[in-house]
Order: C-alpha cells, then sequence, then structure tokens
C-alpha cells in the first residue's frame, strides 16, 4: 500500500506550440526589417555641399518617399537597372500611378492641386548633368509629384 503511494506523477509540459509561436515571431520580424537602405545605390557619389543637413526628425514617421537614383551619365538608376530617360519617365509615371491607386484603395483623395504626398528623393551623382536632373524633376511634377529633397554630403 505504501509503495503505491509513493509514486508521483510526472507532467512535462509541450513545447512544440511554444516553439511555433517564437518561429512564428522569428519570421514576422525578419520580414518586417527595414530595407530602406536597399533605395541608396552606392554607385552615386553625392556632391559635397557645405549647407547640407541631415532631414529634421519633427517629419511624419510614415511619410511617403520615392528615391531617385541618378547616375553620372543622368540615367536613372532604379530596382538595379540602369534606365535612360526615355524609360525613367515611363518608370516615374508608373510610380505616380500606383500611389494614386493605392491612395484610391485607402480612400484618400488628391488635393485641389493634385499633388501627391509622396517626397522625391534624388540622389544624383556629382558628375551628373543639371538638363538630366532637370528632366526627371519636370517628368516628376507633371505625373503630380511636387515634394523634393535633394541629397548632398556634407563637408
Amino acid at each position: 500500500m505504501s509503495a503505491q503511494m509513493s509514486t508521483e506523477l510526472k507532467a512535462e509540459p509541450n513545447l512544440t506550440p511554444l516553439l511555433d509561436v517564437v518561429f512564428q515571431l522569428i519570421t514576422f520580424f525578419m520580414l518586417m526589417i527595414n530595407f530602406s537602405s536597399d533605395n541608396y545605390d552606392r554607385r552615386i557619389t553625392l556632391p559635397v555641399a557645405g549647407s547640407a543637413r541631415p532631414i529634421e526628425d519633427d517629419r511624419q514617421v510614415d511619410e511617403d518617399r520615392l528615391v531617385l537614383n541618378i547616375d553620372k551619365d543622368g540615367h536613372l538608376l532604379m530596382g538595379g537597372e540602369v534606365q535612360p530617360i526615355h524609360k525613367a519617365v515611363q518608370t516615374i509615371k508608373r510610380q505616380a500611378d500606383l500611389i494614386k491607386l493605392n491612395m484610391k484603395a485607402a480612400g484618400k483623395k488628391l488635393d485641389a492641386t493634385g499633388s501627391l504626398p509622396t517626397t522625391i528623393v534624388l540622389r544624383a551623382d556629382r558628375d551628373a548633368s543639371f538638363s538630366s536632373v532637370h528632366d526627371l524633376i519636370k517628368a516628376c511634377q507633371a505625373n503630380g509629384f511636387r515634394k523634393f529633397a535633394l541629397k548632398a554630403m556634407n563637408s
């Protein structure tokens, strides 16, 4: 009788659901990594400007940005592809159409001027001609972009 009472029940936890949750969290955080540095092409050598300063922190965190890299020959570098000016204009139009479609899906409307809320960040090579940069800015403006930021290195 005493032998039967001394036997203890051992309860071992099932760790499988816990491991599943941990792996799902790891997968979630890996997918949420900020890949914004992928927009910056290392083939671009930025010009040096003494008045260059970092972007103010008071801007909205969720501000929509489109980074345009312009190489020394005046070509747009986007998605790992070198695009001449005529193809770059089509790419800019396509990006504007996608932004308008996303705004429509989110129930947002364009303002009275038809301006898109996206900021165009221009990263032009220091040897790029002004005319190529100007042509891309005009193409952006023709498609509704009104906010621009020019990148440069501080001396």
